[in-house]
């Protein structure tokens, strides 16, 4: 048992690794919230384009969905740092983690979206066209304002399966907390950093789950 907590929940290495882990909870932290913010803004604009109803840019975006929701997130990371600076788009390693995230989770957001937007009776569109108001103003004033309650418990799960891929970004050292935790690791040759890494990433998540978990019943 004293060998098990050697390796694993040693006191000492916890306490020399914390400044290192706080460095990568730091950038994690940044991380999640700007693609978070970033994938939800775009497939909500994907979702509302899908609600023009024009053929080609239905396609289009049923495509982008469908491959990027395919497509193993660790992939996308590599395509995006390593493969499109050979196309002349280059992004600093903060941004690459971003896009690659918002590209993935836009994905996801948008079927969020328009599911919402299509569970929105037919009668509130031709309310709002009897009114007189236009795709912008009806959108805006009439749909989207009702289907955010319905959205709310799948984006919630969604955005934390998105802070939760945050760690696939050391696949390209982004120093998160995944990468900072192996450095210290290696630096002590104990295991620890990872355990205390993955111990934060459940103190912070945990809540969101149960919140999850609440909004589901609570919008059922």
């Amino acid at each position: 048992m004293s060998e098990f907590i050697h390796n694993f929940f040693n006191a000492e290495i916890m306490a020399k690794s914390w400044r290192i882990i706080l460095v990568g909870l730091s950038n994690t932290v940044q991380l999640a919230i700007v693609a978070l913010i970033c994938a939800a803004l775009f497939g909500l604009l994907l979702a509302v384009i899908r609600g023009l109803r024009n053929k080609v840019l239905d396609a289009l975006i049923i495509i982008y969905v469908d491959l990027f929701r395919a497509l193993p997130t660790i992939v996308l990371f590599m395509i995006v740092y390593y493969m499109l600076p050979f196309f002349g788009l280059s992004f600093p390693l903060f941004w690459a983690a971003v896009v690659a995230l918002t590209i993935n989770g836009a994905a996801y957001f948008e079927e969020i979206f328009r599911a919402g937007i299509e569970a929105i009776d037919t009668g509130q569109w031709e309310a709002a066209r009897s009114l007189g108001l236009g795709f912008r103003q009806t959108m805006t004033k009439v749909i989207l304002p009702q289907a955010i309650r319905i959205v709310i418990p799948p984006a919630t799960s969604n955005s934390l399966e998105l802070v939760k891929t945050t760690v696939l970004a050391s696949v390209i050292s982004m120093p998160d907390l995944l990468y900072k935790a192996q450095q210290a690791a290696g630096l002590w040759y104990n295991p620890t950093p990872l355990v205390l890494a993955a111990l934060i990433f459940l103190a912070l998540l945990w809540p969101f789950v149960r919140l999850t978990s609440y909004l589901e019943r609570r919008m059922a």
